[in-house]
C-alpha cells in the first residue's frame, strides 16, 4: 500500500463501481464483442476489450473504434440491448468490498456511487449483489450520454449529496481508473486508487494512496 497523504475522517465517500466494486468485466466484454459482430466489424482481442472498462463508452466508440455520431449511437443501442439482457447479474461483487461499504454505512457516513454506467444498469448490479442499501446517493451517466464523463458525473453525485445535507468538508473518491482519480480533481476531491480493478500501475500517479486489499482500503477509510 503506498499512503502519500491520509486525511481521515472522511465525512463524505464516493465509489466507482466497475473495477471497484465489482468484477463487471466479463459482462461488458462479452456485450461489446456481440456489438462489434452485429455491426460486421473485427472484434478486438480481450486485452483490448478490458481497457473499455471504464470510460465513458461513446468516447470509446469514437476514439478507440473511430465511428461517427450516428455510428456510435447505433453501437450504443446494440451494446445496451445485450447487456442488460445478459451482463446485468453477471458482475459479481470484489471479496471484502460488501463487508467495507457496511461498515460505512454503520459509521453513518453517506456514500455515492458515482459511474460512467447508466444508472439503471448500476442498480442492477447494487440490487444483484445485495449492497445497494449502504448508498444514499446513485450518480451514473444520463441515458444519453450527455453526462457521462467522470468529472460530471462526480459533480452530478456531489449535487444529490448537497440536497441531502451530507456533510461535503472532506470528502474521497475509490476509483480503478486514472479517470477516477482526474474527475475527482477536477471536482476539489482527493482519490484512493484500488489496484484489483481494470488500471495500470501508472494510473494512480495522482491518486492520495493506492491499495491493493480489501483490509488496506478500510484501513484509510475507517481507521
Amino acid at each position: 500500500m503506498t499512503d502519500h497523504t491520509k486525511s481521515a475522517p472522511w465525512t463524505c465517500i464516493l465509489f466507482d463501481l466497475d473495477g471497484t466494486i465489482a468484477d463487471s468485466a466479463p459482462g461488458i466484454t462479452a456485450s461489446l464483442g456481440f456489438m462489434f459482430e452485429k455491426l460486421g466489424l473485427p472484434v478486438p482481442s480481450q486485452e483490448e476489450l478490458r481497457s473499455w472498462v471504464g470510460p465513458p463508452i461513446l468516447e470509446s466508440f469514437r476514439d478507440r473504434a473511430g465511428m461517427n455520431q450516428v455510428e456510435s449511437a447505433q453501437a450504443l443501442a446494440i451494446y445496451r440491448q445485450h447487456y442488460l439482457a445478459n451482463s446485468g447479474n453477471g458482475s459479481p461483487i470484489y471479496p471484502g468490498v460488501s463487508g467495507i461499504l457496511r461498515d460505512i454505512h454503520s459509521a453513518g457516513i453517506p456514500l455515492a456511487l458515482a459511474t460512467s454506467k447508466p444508472e439503471f444498469a448500476a442498480s442492477l448490479i447494487l440490487d444483484h449483489g445485495n449492497i445497494t442499501q449502504y448508498f444514499r446517493v446513485i450518480s451514473g451517466s444520463s441515458i444519453d450520454e450527455i453526462r457521462s464523463a467522470k468529472k460530471d458525473v462526480i459533480a452530478e453525485a456531489v449535487n444529490r449529496f448537497t440536497m441531502i445535507e451530507a456533510d461535503l468538508s472532506n470528502p474521497v473518491m475509490v476509483g480503478d481508473r486514472y479517470y477516477d482519480v482526474e474527475g475527482a480533481e477536477a471536482n476539489g476531491i482527493p482519490a484512493i486508487y484500488v489496484e484489483w480493478g481494470y488500471g495500470s500501475p501508472e494510473e494512480s500517479k495522482d491518486a492520495i494512496a493506492s491499495v491493493g486489499t480489501s483490509a488496506e482500503l478500510q484501513e484509510l477509510l475507517l481507521p
